[in-house]
């Protein structure tokens, strides 16, 4: 089964993005390819080293001719993974994203809207300072950061940046460019006036929550038609500070939304003046699941301990990760059974190196085996 999932990303347009990033320039022997299979073997297998990935995979010997590799030494692929840029990865993944978006595009969306709706936000995966030396965060700690763009359509993965820890989430969102008529949902930490009124003239929208300090005036209180909702508060409001209105000078949008469970009052900022005001606070709720992604990724691949100790070995492996969630989230939106990712992660894991049909396993992975005695090939006479 391991083979029917590469098949997602052809061999032949691997090769090219090999060339494109120089990849194997002056390599021998050991190719990009044979380093890919072994790093998502990595994370599907759960292997915990170099030596866990060299030992499954060479106990699978006689089944990789299917994969178009040989089993691995571990010199080689520490090699590999420390000197062979993380670029290719990152292209394989953007690579992928557009074929499983495009294969997914058509499934039921969650709100009416037509824009498109996605959320930015990140993570810190801490690292030992001692042997990551170059991951700066703390006096004595280190750490990178997984800045992640999630595309609401199927929760996939659109976009990622990895970083040292100390880069502020707000300097990758700056550098982050999206089409007109997108929606972006980020939480406080993303708050640059100047970063929204760029937005505002690229036709790019926004949702997030405002600043507990922010000063600004209403120009109308628009009405709520729904008095015993949540929403408490709609207004039209410009930012009335001098430097926060140099910065933003459009008008905006404050909605003061109850959280129905907690009872904590929820003050939004955006530029969406068409949306009801419950719309928003949905939006901005759905925000949640890159919080989910984030957590699954953690819990279900091999992206907090590495086998290698460069940066580029660490983002090889965060990227192969990546590559594994879109195949995972691919396999799950094809899938009828209703998997969780937990449970399917753990079920393709046993079945790797099994010869079975990927998509029927899909849709019946506990199905009974064929009765032999209904073989007809079964039927032997002996006299």
């Amino acid at each position: 089964m391991f083979s029917q999932l590469l098949k997602l990303f052809p061999r032949s347009e691997f090769e090219r993005l090999v060339k494109d990033t120089g990849a194997e320039y002056a390599a021998k022997g050991f190719t990009s390819w044979s380093q890919m299979v072994a790093m998502l073997f990595c994370q599907l297998g759960r292997a915990h080293s170099l030596r866990e990935i060299e030992g499954g995979l060479k106990s699978c010997e006689g089944k990789l001719a299917h994969l178009g590799i040989e089993a691995p030494a571990r010199s080689s692929l520490s090699y590999a993974n420390a000197h062979r840029p993380w670029e290719l990865f990152e292209a394989v993944f953007h690579g992928l994203y557009e074929k499983v978006s495009a294969a997914v595009g058509g499934g039921p969306r969650k709100f009416r809207f037509k824009n498109k709706l996605v959320s930015i936000d990140s993570t810190v995966i801490d690292l030992s300072m001692s042997m990551y030396d170059w991951a700066k965060y703390q006096r004595t700690k280190g750490a990178v950061k997984l800045h992640l763009v999630l595309d609401h359509d199927g929760y996939l993965p659109s976009f990622g940046v990895v970083t040292d820890g100390t880069v502020a989430d707000v300097r990758v969102a700056q550098s982050l460019h999206f089409d007109s008529g997108t929606i972006v949902v980020d939480d406080r930490g993303y708050n640059d006036y100047a970063l929204f009124s760029r937005w505002c003239g690229q036709g790019v929208f926004f949702v997030t929550r405002m600043k507990i300090d922010a000063r600004y005036e209403v120009l109308e209180q628009r009405p709520i038609f729904k008095p015993e909702g949540n929403v408490v508060a709609d207004q039209r409001i410009r930012l009335s500070s001098e430097q926060a209105r140099r910065d933003c000078p459009h008008e905006l949008r404050r909605i003061e939304f109850i959280h129905p469970q907690t009872g904590q009052i929820l003050v939004f900022l955006t530029n969406l003046h068409k949306l009801s005001a419950a719309t928003i606070a949905a939006i901005y709720r759905d925000r949640w699941q890159v919080e989910l992604f984030f957590k699954a990724l953690k819990q279900n691949l091999k992206i907090k301990t590495f086998v290698g100790t460069s940066a580029n070995a660490v983002k090889t492996q965060i990227w192969t990760a990546l590559i594994c969630m879109l195949l995972l989230r691919y396999l799950m939106l094809r899938s009828r059974f209703g998997w969780s990712l937990s449970n399917l992660v753990a079920m393709l894991r046993m079945n790797l190196f099994t010869h079975k049909d990927l998509h029927a396993w899909l849709q019946e992975p506990v199905a009974s085996p064929p009765d032999p005695a209904l073989d007809p090939q079964a039927t032997i006479a002996f006299t």
